[in-house]
């Protein structure tokens, strides 16, 4: 009995002992304890120093495309960081950055004359002139000496303005009445520009100078505005004027050539320079070289639109020039040539000295020989 009870006293003193070193064992083998490595390091791009690699979270690769790469999963970053990474490299490069629009740009539609629509422009002369439509005639004995297309109707431009003056001579109206530019007189289909300012006022005398030798639009404007009946019955005056001359194919609009409803022959255009050339008025104001002109706040100073009459070698008595796309570069004129009235009609040239130089080209031709001129293309 002595012995039992010694045996399971001894027992339990054994499992009291040992009790908290199984304990230990058992979370000493449980998870081992994480071990101390080296940290892995990385050089620092500003300071040349090395810096732990979990502080350099990303590295640049040199590749093409630039792209980030992380160093914990070497996988491609989200599209985020590639933003990032495309703005900082325009911001290193922002000296030579240039910003590129996409959007696309509007298509440059070409301007074609009316002519070059009726196909004129394919017309063959001998004379190689760069006007659609040509006129050349001998006033002296209405003789034509040269004609290309001269029977077909074209917008004339400015060349209404001698229509214009015309008619404002041959009414009697008075010079020396001072009229005023308004607002009804400014260009609204063109939207061309012009040195006379609204509220500007002027003698009537001056209006038609500055729209003759500088083919003043507002000028034009105001002179068929202030026509007895306002400017319909101007352009109605000036229409019943083309019919007297015999003007068939004539047929105007306005009082200033903007509109292409402006139109005639280069046949019927050489009527009227003839029936302008009449008038003194008309032949001075239109060949003046420069003019000045106060407008009650300063002084203006104005040039002839056609350049051959700064030239010494050219005497010329009446001339008008005129351009909208729709017409092309126009030029009619009287001038002395050997002698001889001559009168020329230029529509439709192309380019901006291509109407003087099929001046040019005429007044070469009629004094290279002695009858001056050849046959006549029809």
């Amino acid at each position: 009995m002595y012995k039992i009870i010694s045996g399971l006293l001894s027992l339990i003193f054994l499992c009291v002992f040992t009790a908290p070193l199984g304990l230990a064992a058992t979370k000493k083998t449980g998870k081992a304890p994480a071990r101390k490595t080296a940290s892995k390091t990385v050089t620092s791009r500003k300071t040349g120093k090395a810096v732990p690699a979990a502080r350099q979270k990303t590295v640049l690769s040199k590749g093409k495309n630039n792209r980030i790469i992380s160093l914990r999963n070497s996988k491609r970053t989200p599209g985020k960081l590639v933003a990032l990474n495309q703005r900082d490299s325009r911001s290193r490069t922002r000296g030579s950055y240039k910003k590129v629009s996409l959007r696309r740009s509007t298509p440059v539609i070409p301007r074609y004359s009316f002519g070059d629509l009726a196909g004129l422009k394919n017309t063959y002369d001998p004379l190689s002139l760069k006007s659609n439509a040509a006129l050349v005639l001998d006033e002296s004995n209405l003789e034509i000496l040269f004609e290309k297309n001269s029977n077909i109707a074209l917008p004339m431009a400015s060349i209404t303005k001698l229509m214009t003056g015309l008619v404002v001579v041959e009414s009697m109206q008075d010079m020396n009445e001072v009229l005023e530019i308004t607002e009804e007189d400014v260009d609204t289909h063109k939207h061309t520009s012009s040195r006379l300012k609204v509220g500007t006022r002027m003698t009537r005398g001056n209006l038609l100078h500055l729209a003759l030798m500088s083919s003043e639009n507002r000028a034009a404007a105001a002179l068929g505005r202030n026509y007895p009946g306002g400017i319909s019955a101007f352009v109605n005056a000036m229409n019943i004027k083309a019919q007297v001359l015999g003007m068939s194919d004539s047929h105007y609009v306005d009082s200033s050539g903007l509109s292409s409803g402006n139109v005639a022959s280069a046949r019927d255009l050489a009527k009227l320079v003839m029936a302008a050339a009449q008038h003194p008025i008309l032949r001075k104001y239109s060949t003046d070289t420069y003019y000045s002109v106060d407008d009650g706040l300063r002084e203006m100073h104005y040039g002839n639109t056609n350049g051959l009459v700064h030239n010494p070698d050219w005497h010329i008595r009446l001339q008008k020039t005129g351009y909208i796309s729709e017409a092309g570069q126009c030029l009619v004129m009287q001038a002395i040539i050997k002698g001889r009235p001559i009168v020329m009609v230029f529509l439709d040239s192309k380019g901006k000295g291509a109407r003087l130089a099929d001046a040019q080209r005429i007044r070469s031709w009629l004094t290279q020989s002695e009858t001056g001129h050849g046959e006549p293309n029809v």
